[in-house]
């Protein structure tokens, strides 16, 4: 397996210099600074290129580049497919061989707290439904997420939600709209009702055939380019906002796989992702798509009963770590193509609060998650 390190470019407060001392190989990045649905040229790539290899690295997958909002809402003309068909061929050509993308309407990844205090101390990203409940059903007013919470939910988000403070309201806003790295855009509660209202009327079946005709766009591009596109899980694995997640169990990831049956659709195995729904085996999903699994997210989280969950230690949470890194490594020797991986999210340890880096993308808890993996690797080869 190739470890890889997220950078988030020039912008980012962890330089090559220091990511070179993790021992990493690769680097994932994206030229977060393009608006989404402009063509990345390829001179902008090519620089990019350069500085990654210039610092030792080879740029090993791009992450992402983003699908359009009005091609996730069906609403795209052709320029928007032929954008993106062009920025795949610009990267084919500057030797980029692996792009990461995701289909999730309007947010990434979500969360309402970015510090929660774990023990023996540091902090860690944590996923609180009542507080994600309190937010949606007594800050943005949608009453429709009352059948979206047990009982017991909605009346944990009442009591929070009449305790806090103003301070912990735009706390809550601000965890929520982190998840989007590389977005310089940021909803208020008036924004997001409004971006939200745009989506009324899509439903899972609406959404799943806006991604089909993505797929029939751009996968035929892949193919021809050599080029491997692999989808990035829903995060969390559950409807949010009143908006549909089609990429969250086994399940919907044949069903992506199976609309442009080749081997150019493939799927970033995000360990995190898949964990956070309770139904998923995520050892064997790695199992059952090893052929189509073209990079892979290596991080844990420990769940709670009401659906909330916590961002785990890399070997601790509840999913077997070794036994997904071992059916890694098997999917790697039947295919006889090596896996990107990386320490996917971290807990902020020793002096990583005091950096500012991306929420979940803190130097010493990154490192800390590669070197146990790299050990769990290091042992099951060893083993065998």
């Amino acid at each position: 397996m190739i470890e890889t390190w997220r950078w988030f470019g020039p912008l980012d407060r962890i330089t090559l210099p220091e990511i070179a001392q993790t021992g990493a190989a690769g680097i994932v990045n994206a030229l977060h600074e393009i608006p989404y649905g402009e063509v990345w040229p390829r001179d902008a790539i090519a620089a990019r290129r350069d500085a990654i290899e210039g610092a030792g690295f080879t740029w090993a997958v791009v992450e992402s580049l983003p699908v359009h909002e009005a091609i996730k809402r069906g609403e795209a003309g052709p320029g928007l497919f032929a954008n993106y068909r062009q920025s795949l061929a610009n990267l084919a050509a500057e030797g980029i061989g692996t792009v990461c993308y995701n289909f999730m309407p309007l947010l990434d990844w979500t969360r309402t707290d970015l510090a929660h205090p774990v023990p023996p101390g540091g902090t860690a990203l944590r996923f609180d439904a009542p507080r994600m409940a309190a937010f949606e059903l007594h800050m943005l007013e949608r009453e429709a997420a009352r059948d979206d919470y047990p009982p017991e939910v909605i009346a944990a988000a009442g009591a929070w939600f009449g305790q806090s403070t103003e301070d912990d309201r735009a706390t809550l806003l601000r965890s929520i709209m982190a998840g989007l790295p590389g977005a310089y855009d940021r909803y208020d509660l008036r924004g997001l009702r409004r971006a939200l209202e745009i989506y009324r009327g899509i439903d899972r079946a609406a959404l799943q055939a806006h991604y089909a005709r993505f797929l029939a766009e751009v996968v035929p591009t892949a193919q021809a380019l050599g080029l491997r596109l692999c989808v990035h899980p829903d995060d969390p694995p559950r409807d949010i906002l009143g908006l549909p997640r089609i990429v969250s169990d086994a399940d919907d990831i044949a069903w992506i796989l199976d609309a442009q049956d080749a081997p150019e659709n493939g799927l970033t195995l995000c360990s995190g992702s898949l964990g956070a729904n309770p139904g998923n085996d995520v050892p064997a999903i790695a199992r059952r798509f090893a052929d189509r699994i073209h990079f892979a997210h290596l991080r844990n989280v420990a769940k709670d009963p009401d659906g909330s969950f916590t961002e785990a230690a890399h070997l601790a949470g509840d999913t077997d770590m070794v036994a997904l890194v071992a059916s890694l490594l098997a999917a790697e020797a039947a295919t006889g193509r090596p896996i990107p991986f990386r320490p996917d999210h971290g807990h902020e340890l020793l002096d990583d609060a005091r950096r500012g880096t991306h929420p979940g993308y803190p130097l010493a808890g990154r490192m800390r998650g590669l070197a146990e993996l790299r050990g769990v690797i290091a042992g099951l080869g060893h083993r065998g």
